[in-house]
């Protein structure tokens, strides 16, 4: 966030530390004291820093840093690693006080803080500083002779960054008397005085370095009340800011990206979502990392940057092992289309990793992210941490586009009751699950999609087959109340195989059959139609004669009638006629 923002009458000053103006909403109050307690090591140096770098640099906001305890030059030097660029910004608009306590005013145990004030209150005109940092105010307090005199210093300082107008950050350890009793506020009575007070935390949580930050208060303004984890990076201070649903911006397309499974793809109607999260769960050797083999070798053929990061293997390793089934990934590290990193979980905490990933994602440009396992992150210290870590890794990626596919051991007796600490089954869009079945001395990969969002997605069990050919997905058949893969589905497939080209064959005899019946029959109705017509033609030819022959009759018996003269019957005559 690089703008301050107003809440009411209170004024922010942006911190530019990403996660911590998320929590403050909007950063530290502008022109007010803020006060950061913290343990050694915790990072209240680095915090308190790089708020004046990101002022002086995002803001054009000088500052100044004063330093009670540590060499002003150690505190350059340490800070160089950052790449803040120091040495330009203390040219104009960044300046190192140190102020540290001589020892003979150490054994005196008298001062106040007049002196100081006065030859910073010149710096401040001289600077335009806006902001300003007092370094381990603990060791100043230390050399005060009692309570009283301690509470007149502070409130002198109070007083006069008032005065100054300027946002300040003190810093203190949160260790000694000035601590406080165990249970009490460290710092009691500062925290009581300054508007904003954070404290940082540093432990060990079974070898593993966790670190965290609260806010403990924030005068006119509401703020993150949880603990919130955070890293000291390459780039200085990383805040895991806090889970929002309601201000997270994601898009959500239609669009699909190939899982590199064919059948996989029509299964899930079409692939993944682009931005999706998908979760891959199964034991060992379900072929959990070959399916993310295949998935982003598919995205390297689509021409998108894509990130492997690897709990289990070398990058060597990996590339070598999945190319046994045909997938090809080396061509695509060698064009820099695929970067395979390898860590390793229990080494640092899950916010460290998580912090790591999103690094090497954004330097690689990443449209495609593989981790594999994302459950390492919950090993060693970390099962606490790793389900909100997971959590801001889904957020992340959606709101980046970023399509995430991840994977997870998980027991295959029944994965609908995930229990592990991730719990990354409810967050995750598609769930996908790999599984044995040991039939006939065999052990054979399913594959079962648990839940896909927004697809209507195949209910169907299918058989995972890994060849030198690639990764290829096949029926399963039930029969006799038992499901067959393998050897068994092999055999139940040539026997369908069988039996259909019997039924083939049996149909083109048939066919043939009735076609040679068909012949011989036309064959024999085109030898009886001629007989037919023999006969008819026969028929009307005997018919011809027979009235011929009548006829001659007819008139010889009407000559011999003539001849005889009496034969004839005389004609009757009418009365009437004339």
């Amino acid at each position: 966030m690089k703008h301050s923002l107003v809440s009411g009458s209170l004024t922010k000053a942006a911190t530019g530390i990403e996660g911590l103006d998320e929590i403050t909403q909007g950063g530290l109050p502008r022109g007010r004291a803020s006060l950061l307690i913290g343990g050694p090591g915790s990072g209240k140096t680095i915090l308190a820093l790089q708020t004046l770098v990101n002022g002086a640099r995002q803001h054009n906001e000088p500052g100044i840093f004063v330093t009670f305890e540590e060499d002003s030059r150690r505190v350059i030097t340490n800070a160089a690693g950052f790449g803040w660029d120091l040495p330009r910004l203390q040219r104009r608009k960044l300046f190192f006080l140190d102020a540290r306590p001589k020892p003979d005013l150490v054994t005196a145990g008298a001062f106040d803080l007049n002196g100081l004030l006065a030859g910073l209150t010149a710096k401040v005109r001289s600077l335009r500083a806006r902001r300003i940092v007092f370094d381990s105010i603990d060791v100043l307090l230390e050399l005060l002779a009692n309570p009283v005199a301690e509470r007149r210093e502070i409130y002198r300082l109070h007083n006069w960054l008032l005065e100054q107008d300027l946002t300040a950050i003190i810093t203190a350890k949160a260790s000694g008397e000035r601590a406080g009793p165990p249970g009490s506020a460290p710092f009691g009575f500062m925290q009581f005085m300054v508007d904003c007070a954070i404290v940082l935390n540093h432990d060990l949580v079974q070898g593993v370095s966790q670190r965290n930050l609260r806010v403990v208060k924030y005068r006119g303004s509401a703020f993150a009340e949880n603990e919130s984890p955070f890293v000291i990076g390459t780039q200085g201070f990383e805040v895991a800011g806090a889970r929002d649903l309601t201000q997270r911006v994601t898009r959500a397309t239609t669009e699909r990206v190939s899982s590199g499974v064919a059948r996989l793809d029509t299964m899930l109607g079409g692939g993944y979502f682009r931005g999706a999260s998908v979760l891959i769960t199964g034991s060992p050797g379900t072929a959990k990392s070959t399916l993310c083999g295949t998935f982003a070798e598919a995205a390297c053929r689509r021409g998108e940057p894509t990130l492997m990061v690897s709990f289990d293997s070398e990058p060597s390793e990996l590339v070598r092992n999945l190319a046994s089934v045909n997938i090809k990934l080396a061509g695509h590290q060698k064009r820099g289309r695929l970067r395979v990193v390898s860590m390793r979980s229990g080494v640092n905490s899950a916010e460290v990793q998580f912090m790591h990933i999103k690094g090497l994602a954004h330097a690689h440009r990443t449209r495609c992210l593989v981790i594999d396992p994302v459950s390492a992150l919950a090993k060693q210290g970390n099962e606490l941490t790793a389900h909100s870590v997971v959590e801001r890794l889904t957020d992340w990626t959606r709101a980046a586009g970023i399509t995430l596919l991840c994977t997870s051991l998980l027991d295959g007796v029944r994965p609908e009751s995930e229990s592990t600490p991730l719990q990354i089954s409810t967050i995750a869009d598609t769930w996908i699950h790999l599984s044995y079945l040991v039939h006939a001395g065999e052990r054979n990969r399913a594959l079962t999609i648990i839940k896909s969002r927004g697809t209507a997605h195949s209910n169907q069990v299918r058989e995972l087959v890994l060849g030198h050919d690639g990764v290829t997905m096949a029926d399963v058949y039930a029969a006799g109340g038992e499901v067959l893969m393998g050897t068994l589905r092999w055999e139940k497939e040539q026997a369908e195989r069988l039996d259909q080209r019997r039924r083939e064959t049996e149909a083109r005899q048939r066919l043939t059959e009735i076609r040679q019946a068909e012949t011989e029959l036309a064959g024999r109705l085109e030898t009886l139609e001629r007989e037919l017509a023999a006969r008819r033609a026969e028929r009307e030819r005997l018919t011809r004669a027979e009235n011929r022959r009548q006829n001659r009759a007819e008139l010889r018996h009407r000559q011999v009638r003539k001849m005889r003269g009496g034969d004839v019957q005389p004609k009757e005559t009418n009365a009437d006629e004339p």
